[in-house]
This record gives structure tokens, C-alpha cells and sequence, in this order.
């Protein structure tokens, strides 16, 4: 029996999932779980790199006591984030993507070139926090002299792990970088931005092995995790899915970038799948009712929640994807502000949060069936989210779609199925 390893890094936690194949189907077991989150530094939201990198190899060592014998690890994390490199020295701190520094840079970036021509190039949704800000953000600080690399979050652990620096190809599509007609970094983007060409070397797709960690080759995988998430879908045919965790990505798979002047204003992207596009949306997601729980009552367990949720009749809505919600001091602030009727019950407020996504998923459901000129019966959900039976019946009603929840790690099955078909050992 032949064993892998996935590490899986999400915003709020991680997990370490050995994963081998038995009768045709990937089995797993998790050894180890770690909370993650960001943290406040000179009043900005940050990473604690060095405490992942910790619990990175924490999780390795209980994986070899309990499979001695690994063939293979790969790490997966969101996207968007990055270390700074002079040589081999670090550049802190890891600025988080909900911190606010970038919200008066995209002005000054969108001087240089605009919104709808960066997209035509790209095909990457506007988020005030996508790479491309943030990288401008330092270099108009003078975070960039002397600076040799800039690793996304998943590369620079694995280089911490076997020394190699390398880039993979479907996080680097996070970024805003890329152009999405050739895969690879739009040299002429770079030019005119005054970014230094030297950070941006050629791509690698995943499946490439980067070197060893204790005897266990250290391989790409898909590691944007939507991405692996995708990929860990037992899907039939194709149809769309929603990856529900802090963020909900809302897509599917196509053949091709779609870039047309719907999709800009829509503000979907065109980000890296294994062998295809993923044509997706980011939606707020678990963040809302996640920080609303842990305002409102961070004691009560989710099913106790939801059993308020179920008895609320509060019927009023927000916008979920609004700026107010990204990263408001209180998140029941910014409901109050929101709305013209105020909530009354934690299960007021609640049901407003799981109805406004609901809301939220059935648009863009509409707008993904017409820009892709295709209808679709079912509606695949993976993931943290895909547990709440609640939000799914009022994601089916809204949308009018089968929804298939698949309360599984569907990150972890996509990072260690890449492992599985590139590994020779």
C-alpha cells in the first residue's frame, strides 16, 4: 500500500489527511488539525508564516509515526497571499488579504491601466486584495528593493521544506497576473507596472516534484485549494460546483478563459484548473456566519445555531459580497448598518446571513448559465459549508438546481489525487 500525504491550509485552520487507494477509491485519515487565522501587527492583518511553517512540520512528524513509510506531500493554501524574498531571508511581515493597505492603491494601478484592459488580458476577477494590488502596494512602499522572490503562501512552505523556490501555476492565476490566453505571466503587464520581471519566472503545472522533506518527495499539487478542491469532486459530467468554506467559489469547469465585457462586470475569473479553466465567483461565504458567531455567541455549537435559524421568520436580506463585509470591526455592525429592519434573535441574524447567500449563489447561478450559453441541473457543494443542511435546502429553493452536498474533504482528495497520478514510486 502506497501513502500520501495532503496539507491542507485554509484561512481559519489546517489539516494534515494521508490518503492511499483501496479498491479503486482514495481512503483517508487525518492526523492532525491546527487552527489558523490572522493576526493584528502595527495595524495591519497579517500571517503568522512562521507558526504554519510549525504546524506544517508538527503534522508531518505524527504522519510518519502513523505511516512510516510516505511516498509523497504536497501543501495546498488560499490564494491571493505571498512572502517576500531577499535571497533567503524573509521580508516580514505576510500582509493578510483582508488587511485595508491596498484599498487606496487600485486607483493609482488602475491609472497605469484600466480595469477593463487588465481583464481582457487576465480574465481575474477585481478584488481589492488580489496580488497585483498588493505587490504595488509594496512596491510604491519600497518593500521591493533588493527583493529576489515572492513565493505564494503554499511555495514558500514547500521551499521552506526542501530549499527549492518554484512557482505553480494554478495559484500563481490568483494574482492577476497571468495573462489568460497563454498561462504565463503577462511580461508586458509586468513592464508597465514597474514590477521587477525577475520575480516572475515560467510556471510550473502541478504535478511537479520539487525535492524531499525527510525522505518524502515534496510534489506540486494544485495548490490555489480551490483548485484542489475542484479536482476532488466526484463529479458527474460537468456541472457547477460551489467550494464553501471562509469563501464561497462559485463555477465551473470550461474549456476556455471567457473575458467578454459580461464577465468584467460580473466580476467573474478565469483561474487555473489541471487541464482546464475554472470560470468562478467569489462570494463572502462561511465568513459571514462564522464571525457573526463569533460575536454574537461563540460558545453556542452550529446545530444549536441553526435550530434558531430554522425557528427565525426574519425575512429581510443584505448583499453578501459588499464591501462593508469583508473585514468590519463587528459583523453585526454591519448587518445593523445594512438593513432597514433590525434583527431582534442571534437566529435573526443568522438566517439573514445563510438567505442573503442563498440570494447570492442563485444570481450568480443566472449570470453563469448565460455567459457560458448553457443550462445546468445540478449544483455540486464541497466542503465546511456543505454541512449545513439548512443553507443547502435554501440553496436549492433559490436556485432551482439539485444540490448535491458532499460533506467531504474535497481539497485534500484533489491534492492527493495529483500526488497519486504523478508519483512513480
Amino acid at each position: 500500500m502506497k501513502y500520501y500525504l495532503a496539507i491542507d491550509i485554509g484561512a481559519s485552520s489546517g489539516r494534515h489527511i494521508v490518503g492511499w487507494k483501496e479498491d479503486g477509491e482514495i481512503k483517508t485519515e487525518e492526523v492532525y488539525r491546527f487552527p489558523n487565522g490572522m493576526t493584528e501587527r502595527d495595524g495591519h492583518l497579517t500571517w503568522d508564516m512562521e507558526a504554519l511553517l510549525s504546524h506544517v512540520k508538527a503534522g508531518i512528524d505524527l504522519a510518519l509515526e502513523r505511516f512510516p513509510d510516505l511516498v509523497s506531500l504536497s501543501i495546498d493554501t488560499w490564494g491571493c497571499d505571498y512572502v517576500l524574498l531577499r535571497g533567503d531571508q524573509e521580508v516580514w511581515p505576510c500582509y493578510a488579504y483582508r488587511d485595508h493597505r491596498t484599498v487606496g492603491i487600485v486607483p493609482e494601478l488602475h491609472k497605469l491601466i484600466q480595469p477593463e484592459e487588465l481583464y481582457r488580458r487576465t480574465g481575474c476577477q477585481f478584488q481589492s486584495f488580489n496580488t497585483i494590488y498588493q505587490l504595488y502596494a509594496d512596491k510604491l512602499a519600497g518593500r521591493l528593493e533588493g527583493v529576489t522572490d515572492f513565493l505564494m503562501a503554499p511555495e514558500y512552505l514547500m521551499w521552506k521544506l526542501t530549499g527549492v523556490k518554484a512557482k505553480e501555476y494554478t495559484n500563481a492565476t490568483t494574482t492577476g497576473l497571468v495573462n489568460a490566453n497563454t498561462g504565463e505571466f503577462d511580461r508586458s503587464l509586468l513592464k508597465r507596472l514597474g514590477l521587477p520581471t525577475a520575480l516572475f519566472p515560467w510556471l510550473w503545472k502541478p504535478g511537479k516534484e520539487l525535492g524531499e522533506y525527510k525522505s518524502i518527495k515534496v510534489m506540486l499539487c494544485a495548490t490555489h485549494d480551490t483548485a484542489s478542491a475542484v479536482e476532488g469532486i466526484p463529479m458527474d459530467g460537468n456541472q457547477p460546483y460551489i467550494s464553501s468554506g471562509t469563501w464561497s467559489l462559485l463555477g465551473v469547469k470550461t474549456e476556455q478563459p471567457i473575458t467578454g465585457e459580461k464577465s468584467r462586470s460580473g466580476n467573474w475569473s478565469n483561474e487555473g484548473g489541471v487541464g482546464y479553466n475554472r470560470y468562478q465567483k467569489n462570494i463572502m461565504g462561511m465568513w459571514l456566519p462564522n464571525e457573526l458567531r463569533r460575536e454574537l455567541c461563540p460558545e453556542k455549537p452550529f446545530p444549536e445555531i441553526v435550530d434558531e435559524t430554522e425557528a427565525s421568520k426574519f425575512n429581510e436580506i443584505v448583499d453578501a459580497n459588499a464591501p462593508a463585509f469583508l473585514a468590519p470591526e463587528s459583523m453585526k455592525g454591519a448587518f445593523d448598518k445594512a438593513l432597514k429592519v433590525k434583527p431582534q434573535t442571534v437566529g435573526d441574524y443568522f438566517r439573514c446571513a445563510y438567505r442573503s447567500l442563498a440570494e447570492s449563489y442563485r444570481k450568480a447561478i443566472l449570470e453563469l448559465e448565460e455567459n457560458t450559453g448553457k443550462t445546468y441541473e445540478k449544483l455540486y457543494i464541497v466542503g465546511g459549508g456543505a454541512k449545513n443542511a439548512f443553507l443547502n435546502r435554501l440553496t436549492q429553493e433559490a436556485t432551482g438546481k439539485e444540490v448535491i452536498a458532499l460533506p467531504i474533504e474535497a481539497t485534500a482528495l484533489g491534492n492527493l489525487k495529483i500526488q497519486m497520478e504523478h508519483s512513480f514510486s
